[in-house]
């Protein structure tokens, strides 16, 4: 169902909300808030100066307000508490005058300055608050705001009906609410209990319909017969001898573990985790000259240009007798017309691209193995999608984000796996400090030393959720911060998530090149991606990103056997980052992750799931997880009586397998 259904939604605001990536009437509903904000009547005995307040009253004098250009205004009052007359100030919200007469009971949300009896609000609600109110917190943009978005999805709420997706059988046996009821409380929360309940019984519902695409997958890889390929293992061996660098212990493993996938009768689907920088990539390479050698095409997908990019030209210098194709959405229309028809006549023997390697005009010839980099950046319908690209092709996915075998296990359970602990040599493992910003002096002078040394630098803009206005703001004005320090001895760029692909790729090789020496930038800084020469990465707030990112991001420097040093600088949560001054396992840093996260709060700000779940996160819903993937088996047993009652979970499961 579009958007434009909608009643009362006009053309600009679906732009706004497609902007937000909300294109569908689905898509609205499902926008969950990421956080709620519960406010209650704030006990004024107690008060201090800068403290929060919430309090309720009367207007006491009419509001005056004060125009300071077009665009800025300020409106001023006094509110009778029944104990206290305060003075109210409040920010382009002057449109609230003609409603704001006196005696009008109201509540005034905002932060109380003692010295001059007043409060700065940052929120005026009509009327009186008797109970706690849950109010929903939504991502927006400076062009819709949360309370907008709060009101068309309310609004789109009270026009549809929306059906139950989990099994009757489930809802009962959990005691799950309506989908209806519970979509509707997620939106709209008036007790605590309620929503708790909503909020577990939607995050079940994509816990449940993500294992029985897992599960399903398990059980149709058991259908599956392997291509049997027949190759001696000393062609591999050789190959390996021949490589100007020594493979590591773990390296030998995973290809070993590979081969003999390859080689047995069994289809292999084999995850590959290793950690940042531990060579996942020349396995990848080995693997599809495996493939090559049985005379079957191999593809590698990576999730961006600019890594497929690189990954095509570290190929051609491995293979160069071998006929390696690139494939992109950035190819010119002939470029793309020749290449698919290569790969089509089979004359492709390695083909690397991105989601363009799935599109539906792209024919293979005899397509052997499929390997996708960073596989959680895809999603199970896109396994799917690989898996039926060829007859039987085997799938190799690769992850440089390790998480603990135990979590492995469940959500990969239809996988083998694979890890790299051990690192290549020559690699000096990478300091990690962490600094306050009273100490942002120091960090000035080590990045000064690094850009005298002829070294490169990666600073990482602080992020922030509520506002991509805000993020511009500050990647703007840290390069404003960084051209005042380093502006006249070196080059700066910047890069961030609303420019186009061409323009980032442009900016990362500049930086590659050595063209920039300082690159700003958000977290669009690919994994994977390869600089030597930068030695240093400086993380601005890092206390709002979970460790394991930002491991992956410390990843990218160290990539060379140059000394390379990480800078954490955060006012807070400064124990919790200690942990990444301790080590620079992966696999560890992931399990101290999953540990210090603890069970979470919904109350507070939500930590996105592991695999791009809208609600639910494998850690904090871990129990719900298991429940989900036990309920997924049993359901798969009877699926033929029950696929033909839910057709919506049949949908879902035949995108990832041709159950039909």
């Amino acid at each position: 169902m579009e958007l434009t259904n909608i009643k009362g939604l006009g053309l600009t605001t679906t732009k706004y909300l497609n902007e937000l990536g909300i294109k569908t009437v689905q898509d609205l509903v499902e926008y969950y808030p990421f956080r709620y904000e519960i406010i209650e009547n704030t006990d004024i005995n107690n008060l201090k100066d800068g403290d929060k307040i919430t309090i309720g009253g009367l207007v006491e004098s009419l509001p005056n307000v004060f125009h300071f250009n077009r665009k800025l205004n300020k409106m001023t009052f006094r509110l009778n508490n029944g104990s206290f007359i305060t003075n109210i100030v409040i920010f382009n919200r002057a449109f609230l005058k003609s409603k704001l007469n006196i005696q009008t009971p109201i509540t005034v949300i905002g932060k109380y300055d003692q010295k001059h009896n007043t409060i700065t609000a940052s929120d005026i609600k009509f009327g009186l608050i008797n109970k706690p109110l849950i109010e929903p917190v939504y991502h927006s943009s400076f062009k819709i705001n949360s309370a907008k978005i709060s009101k068309i999805i309310n609004s789109a709420l009270n026009q549809i009906t929306i059906q139950n997706t989990l099994p009757e059988k489930i809802i009962q046996k959990y005691n799950f609410m309506d989908k209806n009821e519970a979509i509707k409380i997620a939106h709209n929360p008036k007790e605590k209990n309620k929503l708790i309940l909503a909020l577990n019984t939607l995050k079940y519902e994509e816990l449940f319909i993500f294992m029985l695409k897992i599960n399903n997958l398990k059980t149709a890889k058991k259908k599956d017969n392997g291509l049997a390929r027949k190759v001696p293992y000393d062609k591999i061996e050789n190959f390996i001898e021949k490589l100007p660098f020594k493979l590591t212990k773990d390296q030998i493993t995973a290809i070993q573990d590979i081969y003999d996938d390859l080689t047995g009768n069994k289809r292999m689907n084999r995850l590959l985790q290793g950690d940042v920088g531990s060579g996942k990539t020349i396995i990848s390479f080995i693997s599809l000259y495996i493939n090559y050698l049985a005379g079957y095409q191999g593809a590698l997908m990576a999730p961006t240009e600019i890594l497929a990019s690189q990954h095509y030209q570290n190929c051609i210098k491995l293979f160069p007798n071998l006929n390696v194709i690139l494939l992109t959405g950035k190819l010119k229309n002939k470029e793309k017309k020749e290449a698919k028809a290569l790969i089509e006549e089979g004359k492709a023997n390695i083909i690397i691209g991105t989601h363009a390697l799935i599109s539906e005009d792209v024919k293979y010839k005899n397509l052997g193995l499929v390997i996708t980099d960073e596989q959680h950046r895809f999603g199970v319908n896109q396994r799917g999608n690989l898996k039926n690209k060829g007859k039987t092709p085997d799938i190799l996915y690769m992850s440089a984000t390790p998480i603990p075998r135990t979590y492995a296990l469940t959500l990969y359970g239809d996988m083998d796996i694979s890890s790299i602990k051990t690192m290549p040599g020559g690699r000096k493992p990478v300091k990690t400090y962490v600094k306050t910003n009273k100490e942002i002096k120091d960090v000035l002078y080590m990045m000064l030393k690094q850009i005298k040394e002829h070294h490169q630098i990666y600073v990482i803009a602080p992020l922030i959720e509520q506002s991509d206005k805000i993020d511009l703001e500050n990647i703007y004005k840290l390069e404003e911060n960084m051209q005042k320090a380093f502006g006249k001895i070196c080059k700066i760029g910047i890069m961030h998530g609303k420019m186009k692909d061409q323009e980032k790729e442009e900016i990362m090789e500049k930086f590659k090149q050595n063209q920039i020496q300082i690159l700003i930038s958000t977290t669009v800084i690919e994994v994977g991606i390869d600089v030597p020469n930068a030695t240093m990465i400086v993380i601005f707030d890092s206390y709002r990103f979970g460790l394991s990112a930002l491991h992956q991001l410390r990843g990218r420097v160290g990539r060379s056997n140059l000394e390379s040093t990480c800078i954490l600088i955060s006012d807070k949560e400064t124990k919790r980052l200690e942990v990444l001054t301790k080590t620079n396992d992966g696999f560890k840093v992931s399990e101290e992750d999953f540990k210090l996260r603890g069970s979470g709060d919904i109350f507070g700000i939500r930590q996105s799931g592991d695999m791009n779940f809208k609600l639910a996160d494998i850690k904090n819903d871990y129990d719900l997880l298991l429940k989900a993937k036990e309920d997924s088996i049993n359901f798969l047993k009877n699926s033929k009586e029950d696929l033909e009652k839910y057709q919506y979970i049949k949908k879902q499961i035949s995108q990832t397998t041709n159950l039909d």
